[in-house]
């Protein structure tokens, strides 16, 4: 465990970075450090591998005084990630990669081992190996960058906004693979960041820093959504958070329907079996059972379904994997306002009415309300 006891940063002109904060870092989780521009994030993640050194207090790794240490193994000892990754330009990947295990004293061939088995474990093909770092595109410079950090096996890793410079689809993709890293590896991860959705797809405790380097709320995201701490948490996680609640509740119970479900080679009277008042629309798909569109039932004639005329599913949802806040997301998107639900080899599992998924909302709160009541 990290623990901070009563830190404080202050430079020499007097400006506090961070003010007496205290944190007890859970060991094998994602605590994220969040907060607008100034609250002194970046100073706190930086006092913890002695790159700044605090003005007062303390902090322990494991009991262990981070002071008593010599600063290069302390360091060492830690992964550290950057935004735009901070690769060595003159280096390939897999040398950029095997950098801290060569200053451990590892040979060259084992340390390159380990880089090529880094590599495949956060998703860069092999044939990058001997690329340089100008050759690769601004998601895959990141790969390495996390690579090269878990590269001797580090307990913990600091990750300093190291997905803040690429676009928003690398960026998830990135959070995805970090996510599926840390339930593989189940390292100690103190992730800063300024985007409070990441903050919550991320972290498993979110520190929420106002300006001026103190603590305004230390808690699991579904707790700082649910109860934040002030007004200055509920300012800072926005109008919106109540949408944002949703992605901790399962769509698992959503009462999917197959009636308006019809493939494209359908006959007529199936076609004229389909579809209620409740569901005026027909979802067509492949004869593989994979979404096409949506069409009203009096434009559908057997043998004559053209995809190019139905109207657009919107996005599908993974039913029982993806949440009721990505559920409604569809149903929002789509033209009918009825989401699609799929399996995960992308096969209609049934639709669900923005009706259906409101009562599911309802349901998760009254449930959400009972457990807390137990709890106190």
């Amino acid at each position: 465990m990290i623990r901070i006891d009563s830190v404080t940063k202050r430079y020499p002109d007097s400006t506090v970075a961070v003010d007496r904060l205290s944190l007890e870092i859970p060991d094998r989780s994602i605590t994220v450090l969040v907060g607008p521009s100034g609250c002194g994030k970046t100073t706190t993640l930086r006092m913890i591998n002695r790159m700044v050194e605090p003005s007062e207090g303390t902090i322990t790794i494991d009991g262990e005084d981070i002071t008593r240490q010599p600063v290069n193994s302390l360091r060492r000892s830690m992964g550290y990630v950057i935004q735009n990754a901070g690769l060595f330009q003159h280096r390939t990947v897999v040398d950029n990669i095997a950098t801290v295990p060569r200053l451990l004293g590892w040979s060259k061939s084992r340390a390159r081992e380990r880089a090529r088995e880094l590599m495949e474990r956060v998703g860069l093909d092999a044939s990058f190996a001997k690329r340089y770092p100008y050759q690769l595109s601004g998601g895959q410079q990141q790969r390495v960058g996390v690579a090269r950090a878990l590269a001797a096996d580090p307990p913990v890793l600091l990750m300093d906004e190291p997905f803040s410079a690429v676009d928003p689809v690398v960026r998830k993709g990135l959070q995805e693979e970090l996510l599926r890293i840390q339930s593989e590896l189940g390292k100690t991860i103190v992730f800063v960041t300024h985007d409070i959705d990441e903050a919550i797809r991320l972290g498993t405790m979110v520190a929420v820093m106002r300006t001026g380097g103190r603590l305004a709320q230390f808690a699991p995201p579904a707790e700082l959504l649910s109860s934040p701490a002030d007004a200055f948490v509920e300012d800072f996680l926005g109008a919106d958070r109540g949408i944002r609640r949703l992605s901790f509740f399962e769509s698992t119970a959503l009462a999917l329907t197959k009636t308006p479900i019809v493939s494209i080679d359908a006959s007529a009277e199936r076609i004229a079996s389909c579809g209620t008042a409740e569901t005026p629309y027909l979802l067509v798909t492949d004869p593989e059972g994979r979404p096409l569109g949506w069409s009203e039932p009096g434009e559908l004639v057997a043998g004559d379904i053209e995809p190019r005329r139905l109207l657009s599913y919107g996005r599908p949802f993974e039913h029982g994997k993806d949440s009721l806040r990505a559920a409604l997301d569809c149903a929002v998107l789509s033209p009918t306002g009825w989401a699609v639900a799929v399996d995960d080899g992308g096969r209609v599992a049934g639709v669900v009415s923005q009706q259906a998924i409101g009562d599911a909302i309802r349901s998760a709160h009254a449930a959400g309300e009972r457990e807390e009541k137990v709890a106190g």
